[in-house]
């Protein structure tokens, strides 16, 4: 195994838990709260590892060695110092307390030149625009067409849940190969094998532990949206994220917020939803996307932080 020093393990172990752990309920959130009552979580648990598994040992067998997907091409290897362990430990800390900071803003700012970081703002931005009028356009034309707080015919709840179990699967392949490179960039950039073993059981077990919390303090922004705990609705956020995801994946290979595109998707929605329903219901959804933006800026201006001290107070006076 190669070996590996003290800053990279303590930045791969936060960095892989911050993904895993927390920011992995973008995607599986809602998939989680649909379906916690008639599955055990071990089950859900077994089931995301396959794919996690998938994903992680095909990326590294078809680029390489690689994990990240090609999103660390313009990211060089770099001798990982204190500083950039300790910007997935501020993750760490703001995710405990609910607020949905971009794991590829704070991780991969510490790495990234100032020009690479600008890119990866307009993408998010973009993102997030994308998402949010695609979700209103669909959820406009969705509220018309179907009563998503209506329960599903029996006779139809069978194959919106193998729709939704394909549609996650498919969802957390594209979110994971976008996403791993936030805890590549703390290792080699050609991963041997017995070291792909000790990583997979690491996120394995970290997935397990997510899991068992049943998503732990940012899951609360699924189950605080309507209708999230519905297969039909689950299946259809899941079917338009993963479609949004995919797009910007195979656009370039800069890497982007999918924390921005996922709460970009729920503002679209949840707009939609009260223009369906009326102004009453506008006026009380209003401050719920704000809430959810300002915690996203939150995340934003701890990231700029980062990235500002490292490049203007740690590495010009040698901290």
């Amino acid at each position: 195994m190669e070996l590996l020093t003290l800053w990279m393990v303590i930045g791969f172990l936060f960095a892989g838990y911050a993904v895993i752990a927390n920011d992995s309920v973008q995607t599986l959130g809602t998939w989680i709260a649909s379906n916690n009552e008639r599955f055990s979580w071990k089950v859900m648990w077994g089931a995301a590892s396959a794919v996690l598994l998938y994903t992680l040992w095909y990326g590294w067998y078809t680029n390489g060695g690689d994990i990240s997907y090609g999103r660390l091409n313009k990211i060089p290897f770099q001798e990982i110092q204190w500083y950039h362990a300790m910007a997935p430990g501020l993750l760490l800390l703001l995710t405990r307390i609910g607020v949905p900071v971009s794991t590829s803003f704070l991780v991969l700012s510490a790495f990234a030149s100032t020009f690479v970081l600008e890119k990866m703002l307009v993408k998010s931005m973009m993102g997030y625009a994308v998402a949010a009028v695609a979700a209103y356009a669909i959820w406009i034309v969705v509220s018309k067409i179907l009563d998503e707080a209506k329960p599903v015919k029996e006779e139809h709840k069978r194959y919106w849940r193998i729709g939704q179990w394909v549609t996650t699967g498919f969802l957390w392949f594209t979110w994971l190969s976008h996403d791993m490179a936030n805890i590549a960039v703390f290792l080699p950039r050609q991963i041997p094998w017995d070291l792909m073993v000790a990583i997979s059981a690491v996120f394995i077990i970290g997935l397990g532990f997510m899991f068992r919390e049943g998503g732990g303090k940012i899951q609360q922004i699924v189950l605080e949206k309507h209708n999230t705990r519905y297969v039909r609705s689950a299946t259809i956020i899941d079917a338009v994220y993963w479609l949004i995801l995919w797009f910007f994946k195979e656009l370039n290979d800069i890497p982007m917020s999918t924390t921005w595109v996922f709460v970009g998707l729920l503002c679209g929605r949840e707009l939609a939803m009260a223009t369906i329903t009326g102004k009453e219901k506008f006026r009380t959804v209003f401050p719920l996307v704000t809430r959810d933006f300002i915690k996203m800026m939150i995340g934003l201006g701890a990231s700029v932080g980062v990235v500002l001290s490292i490049h203007y107070v740690i590495v010009p006076y040698g901290l």
